[in-house]
Order: C-alpha cells, then structure tokens, then sequence
C-alpha cells in the first residue's frame, strides 16, 4: 500500500516539477551605449555603401512612442537592404534603467538603440540640421549621395516612401 502511495507521490512530483519554456526577452538583458555628440557625430557622416536612418526619441515623447513601430518595420523589411535603422534615445540619463531599458524590452525592439547626453545642445543640434529646432522626433535619413533631415512624425508609409527616394 505505501508502495503504492509512493509511486504515486513521485509520478505527480514529476509531473507538476515540469520545466516552464523562458519567455525570449527575460534571457535578452538590454544594453544600452550612451554618447556624446563627439561620439555620435561620426555615424551621422559615414560615407559607406549603406543608407541609414537615425531616429531621435525619447521615451517620454507620445508622439515618438506612437511612431517608433513604423521604424521597427522599415528595419525589419530593409536590413537585408543595406539600410540601418538607429534609435538615438534623448531620455535623461537617470532613465536609462528605470524608463529606457524597460521601454526596449517590453516593445522587443529590434533597432539599435543608443542613448545620447550631451549638454551642449545649441551646438549639437544646429550641426545636425541647421533647421532643426530641437523638438522630436526627429529623423536624419542619408547615405554617401543624399542627406535629409525631418522634424516630424512619421507614418510607416511615408518613412517608406522617404526611404525609397535614397534607395533608387
């Protein structure tokens, strides 16, 4: 009879002791680089045979939130395109951990992200684009022939349409 129980008591044991499958982004810790403009500035000036698209966020800005899923397409359907997609977070360094990182997981973002401070924002942001006046998002879209600056929201369909004109 105790035999019995026993067995019992080990075949349930085994049963309910089975192993859940991990969801993918507890494994994918995110890590975040963070720049100045002295670092960044070379990749906004590469003269490759790539095309790039450099998105300026935060994750406090609903606009730049609500648009960000149209960048992730365009990265997802032109990667295999020669075309790189940047995420450049202006999120305040003190949000890293608490908004930004959290922010990335949870949305999966697939795009790089870099975190950019620098305090010394006339200069930076008139070298960018000497037409931007700092508000985001704001996009940067060029390769080694063509340069353009956007200080607007987008669609998924007209960052598209914008891409194709530096791809034909």
């Amino acid at each position: 009879m105790y035999k019995a129980q026993f067995f019992l008591l080990i075949v349930l044991v085994l049963f309910s002791c089975k192993k859940m499958p991990k969801e993918s982004t507890e494994s994918k810790e995110v890590t975040i680089t963070t720049l100045n403009y002295e670092q960044l500035k070379p990749l906004l000036h590469k003269k490759d045979d790539k095309t790039y698209v450099f998105n300026f966020w935060a994750t406090w800005c609903m606009p730049c939130v609500k648009e960000l899923p149209a960048f992730e397409k365009l990265n997802e359907k032109f990667k295999d395109k020669n075309v790189e997609v940047v995420l450049v977070s202006l999120d305040f360094l003190r949000q890293i951990e608490s908004d930004l990182k959290p922010f990335i997981k949870e949305k999966k973002i697939q795009s790089k992200v870099l975190h950019f401070e620098d305090s010394n924002e006339q200069f930076w942001i008139r070298d960018i684009a000497e037409n931007w006046s700092g508000s985001i998002p704001a996009t940067l879209i060029y390769n080694a022939q063509k340069r353009k600056f956007y200080e607007q929201s987008f669609s998924y369909e007209e960052l598209q349409n914008e891409l194709q004109t530096f791809l034909n």
